[in-house]
This record gives structure tokens, sequence and C-alpha cells, in this order.
């Protein structure tokens, strides 16, 4: 094949590939409403769908939905999972990094929640973790107020371990505070169906809905929990 006519060949393939893209991602919507990420998942002929913060597939022609957990057999890693942790917008939650930071772990938590303070006094114990926290106030009427107050403090973070170590408050809010950040990480929450604090994701999808023990914890970095 000469090369003009390869060239014109391939890019009718790309025309094609883009356009059963659109199609999916028109299919997809008229069911599920906006799609916000769309990829060819690692299964032939599926894709992989994002719609508010939760991931379906579809087959080529959009025919079937599956909304479920995409497992790879010979690693055993839920593919599913994965790619929720990863697709986290972290930029809304506080950081925390101890050592070197290597092992990644992410909470749900309200102010007013003991264990969640519990959680927080372990977390001082474990060697090598960045721990981003996302605050989700659900939990008493003042939740959220708490839950502001520590957003609008000038060291986030700092004013989050005060209080949940310490029980010291955070500084009163003088001026004006942008709560948006806040409000979107309460609504992630809702998203994710996170029904009580702490909750706690890991790198590999692990989700737990509730307090472990640093041990638990330390487990799961080292892939011998679960």
């Amino acid at each position: 094949m000469k090369l003009p006519l390869l060239a014109a060949a391939l890019a009718c393939v790309s025309l094609v590939a883009v356009a059963d893209e659109a199609d999916i991602r028109k299919a997809v919507e008229t069911k599920l409403g906006k799609v916000e990420k769309i990829v060819k998942a690692p299964m032939a002929g599926i894709w992989e769908v994002t719609v508010d913060g939760q991931v379906f597939y579809s087959d080529d022609k959009a025919t079937y939905l599956i909304f479920g957990n995409l497992l790879e057999t010979k690693t055993g890693k839920n593919l599913t999972a994965e790619r929720q942790f990863n697709s986290l917008p972290l930029d809304l939650a506080m950081k925390q990094v101890r050592g070197s930071g290597k092992n990644i772990m992410v909470t749900f938590e309200d102010p007013n929640c003991g264990y969640c303070k519990k959680l927080a006094k372990d977390i001082l114990t474990l060697k090598d973790v960045t721990v981003y926290t996302f605050l989700y106030p659900v939990l008493g009427d003042d939740s959220y107020d708490k839950s502001k107050a520590i957003w609008c403090a000038p060291d986030k973070s700092k004013a989050w371990t005060d209080w949940m170590n310490n029980g010291k408050a955070p500084p009163a809010i003088t001026a004006k505070c942008d709560t948006a950040g806040l409000d979107k990480s309460a609504l992630l929450g809702r998203k994710l169906r996170i029904n009580g604090t702490p909750a706690i994701f890991f790198a590999n999808g692990e989700r737990i809905g509730g307090y472990i023990p640093a041990p638990e914890i330390e487990k799961r970095f080292s892939g011998t929990g679960g």
C-alpha cells in the first residue's frame, strides 16, 4: 500500500475509534446521566465509564451496562476499586506525611467521631505513611461548624490533628472563607455511599467502613491484611 493510502486508512481507523467512543458516551448518557470519563477497559470489547463518581462498564454497542468490580484473575487486583481510589480529588483532602510517606491511605472523617479520634492517635504511630483526610460532617448538629472552622484555619492539617488528638479547637474564623471545597468533600462522601465514619481506603482499592487499629493498617501496607 502506498504511503498516502496507508495514511488515509489510518485516519479512517482513528475516526472510527473516536466515533465509537462518542457513540458509547451518548448511549450511556441517555441511561445514566453525564459521563465524566470514558476509556477502554482492560477486557476486550468493554468500555470503562465513570458517571457521578461511580465506575460502570459497557459493551462496544452500549447494549449492556455492568455495575460491579472488574477483577484481574492473575493478580487478584480489584481494578475497579483501584481506579476509584486513583480518581479521588486529593486536593480537597488534608494531608499528613510521616517518614517517607510511601504508604498511602485515604480517610473520610467527622470531627465529632470518637473512633476517628482513636484512629488519629493510631496514625501518629504509623511509619512511612501519607494520610489524606476528607472532612465528612455527618454525625452531629455542629459537625459542619467544626469542620468549617478546621477548613478555614490557616493550616488545615494542623488544625485537624490538634483537634482530633488534643481537643484543641481551631482558631475563630476572622475572615471570609470559601467553603466550596468542604462542600465538595461532603458531596464526594455521599457519592461514594459512605454511611459512617471513619471510612478508610487503601491504594489497592480496599475499602473499610469503620475503625481498624494501627497493626491492621500496617498489615494492609505490607500486603498481608484484608
